[in-house]
């Protein structure tokens, strides 16, 4: 049977590492290109088309309601840093949750082992 204080330590971890996360947005950031509708332009060159771009798009889900928007090139590496702290979020969140729920039955486990002794 594990130690109640180990997985108290890797909550306590865990908890440390949350606080340290800064700006964070959940998300994906994608690459568009873009073809337009201007007959003669270079995206339409019958020999070698040059599509428009590259756009950077924020692709994430806001109270149940699929969003994106646009991010200007100045702005993608705050923005990629943000989508990958929420990512490191989610992770250490899930982590806490399954470990909670460990704790949890692994004291009451030990309350009956205790009791029937």
């Amino acid at each position: 049977m594990k130690n109640p204080n180990i997985l108290e330590k890797r909550i306590a971890k865990i908890k440390s590492d949350l606080l340290a996360i800064d700006e964070m947005h959940p998300g994906s950031v994608s690459t568009q290109y873009n073809v337009c509708g201007k007959a003669g332009c270079r995206c339409k060159d019958p020999k070698n088309p040059q599509k428009h771009g590259p756009y950077y798009q924020l692709s994430y889900v806001s109270k149940g309601k699929s969003t994106s928007r646009f991010i200007k090139a100045e702005f993608l590496q705050a923005v990629k840093k943000q989508t990958a702290n929420y990512a490191k979020f989610k992770a250490l969140s899930e982590d806490w949750k399954n470990l909670a729920a460990d704790l949890v039955k692994l004291k009451m486990n030990l309350a009956v082992a205790k009791r029937k002794n």
